[in-house]
């Protein structure tokens, strides 16, 4: 949908007009993120180069009442960077400085563009690193990392990005650019920084991030162990930590999944075992060594099948290879599928992994698992053929997965976010009082509703009509006319 010749002029004069994109086709690539399922072509598409350009492009939205989607990587699985069609997307791809590290206080300052693995990069040769560490950490942004509070494997022992973020650099509905929190991390008055973290590009875009840089560990132990049911793989999990022991990671993978690692990338795990765990404990020598034998211990007394240590960083790294392809490589054994993000306790892990499966069978759809054991954060891959008609099938299972979660005493989202995917199951976590407190906040920032409408709060529209899902024209199936 074209916005008009005048509002175009304005977005070329705040940036430059070659950073203005209009064309359809080349609008189109921006339609979606990692959850395809959901596309809407934007009206436009900015492409800013520095903070001042992304405040004079949110100005000129704030001026004409333009809805405004900011976007990074595009590797966010709930929907949360679906462009409106009569609004633009702002892509902060091309703000991809590291400003500034600092050994002594151990922080970096870095554009949102800047992808996770390169902060650590170049904090490596000080000895440092950024701990969160999503599975997609070579080519997700920092700025989505801090639109949607980003964990990775690691998060158990050291947290997610909230707890590793000092400030961020905000551009605000209206245009103005302020800083939350401090470089200390602490701020006189409300937490704003905190309100910020996660909250999904609805109350403004990042321009500038202060990071927590943290110690490379004296030792790092790896291990992958075999198991012959999920359940018993569960136990190992909650005996680690009941005994005390908090490791950097526990990762569960189910026979699907280890599956499609080993056709992609050929880790080592041994395909057709129901449930392998990837444990890592990291810190002083010591330490480790003395809790690496009780994980061992552990694991046997669980009856594992296998137990592979790993001897080298090579080993470490084609460990955690296969499990960081996991998402991806289950388009190896399914043409489509929807990536879920639902938290239960860990006690309960166990339970709900057999009703995922029973409701899988019941849906007639097969369901891969591979998540974060150590704090119970799921991901179940529902896997469809959208050629076979089965994509309804599978939306609706995947919203009952989430649901489900909620049931059992957990949360809709560990760190994927709510975004389009999930804002109509929001009622069943929260109440009403809730949700018309998060939308007051959502309105301080915002008065206008322009900062990424219909995202995470849901509204009867939204319910009614599950916008997004696109469907051909029965013309356009016939090869009459063609869709931009």
């Amino acid at each position: 949908m074209t916005l008009g010749a005048t509002v175009q002029r304005a977005f070329e004069t705040a940036l430059e007009p070659r950073d203005v994109i209009s064309d359809p086709a080349r609008c189109r690539a921006y339609e979606c993120d990692g959850l395809t399922g959901y596309r809407v072509v934007p009206g436009l598409v900015l492409l800013p180069r520095t903070a001042e350009q992304v405040a004079a492009a949110v100005r000129v939205c704030a001026q004409h009442g333009v809805p405004f989607v900011a976007r990074g990587a595009g590797t966010g699985l709930s929907g949360g960077a679906l462009p409106v069609a009569d609004g633009v997307v702002i892509s902060l791809t091309r703000l991809k400085r590291v400003l500034d590290v600092d050994p002594v206080d151990r922080r970096a300052v870095v554009e949102p563009g800047v992808t996770n693995l390169e902060i650590t990069a170049a904090a490596a040769p000080y000895g440092l690193y950024y701990a969160p560490d999503p599975s997609s950490q070579q080519v997700c942004t920092i700025g989505g990392n801090v639109a949607e509070n980003s964990g990775g494997a690691h998060c158990l022992k050291y947290g997610f990005t909230t707890n590793h973020v000092l400030s961020a650099e905000v551009v605000l509905a209206d245009g103005s650019i302020v800083t939350l929190g401090s470089d200390t991390g602490e701020q006189a008055g409300p937490d704003l920084r905190g309100v910020f973290l996660g909250s999904e590009g609805t109350l403004g875009i990042t321009t500038k991030i202060t990071v927590r840089l943290l110690r490379t560990p004296e030792s790092v132990r790896t291990l992958l162990a075999d198991f012959p049911s999920i359940g018993a793989a569960g136990d190992v999990v909650s005996d680690i930590v009941a005994a005390g022991i908090v490791p950097a990671a526990v990762e569960m993978m189910d026979t699907l999944a280890i599956e499609a690692a080993e056709q992609a990338v050929h880790a080592g795990y041994t395909v057709g075992v129901p449930a392998a765990l990837v444990v890592e404990l990291d810190g002083p020598d010591a330490e480790c060594d003395l809790q690496f034998e009780q994980v061992k211990a552990i694991c046997e007394k669980h009856g594992c099948t296998r137990l592979h240590i790993a001897g080298s960083i090579e080993e470490r790294a084609a460990i955690w290879r296969g499990r960081k392809a996991a998402f991806a490589a289950v388009g190896r054994i399914s043409p489509d599928y929807f990536v879920q993000d639902g938290v239960v306790p860990r006690t309960r892990l166990a339970e709900v992994l057999d009703r995922i499966a029973a409701m899988g069978v019941d849906a007639g759809l097969r369901v891969a698992n591979v998540f974060h054991a150590g704090d119970g954060n799921l991901h179940p891959l529902v896997l469809y053929s959208a050629a076979a008609g089965e994509t309804e099938q599978a939306e609706v299972l995947s919203g009952k997965i989430a649901e489900l979660c909620v049931e059992l005493g957990g949360s809709l989202s560990g760190e994927h976010g709510i975004g389009m995917d999930k804002a109509c199951s929001m009622p069943k976590m929260f109440s009403e009082d809730d949700l018309a407190v998060m939308g007051r906040v959502r309105g301080a920032f915002d008065p206008h509703g322009l900062c990424n409408p219909g995202k995470i709060i849901p509204t009867p529209r939204l319910c009614g009509e599950r916008p997004g899902k696109y469907k051909a024209h029965p013309l356009e199936e016939a090869g009459v006319i063609e869709r931009l």
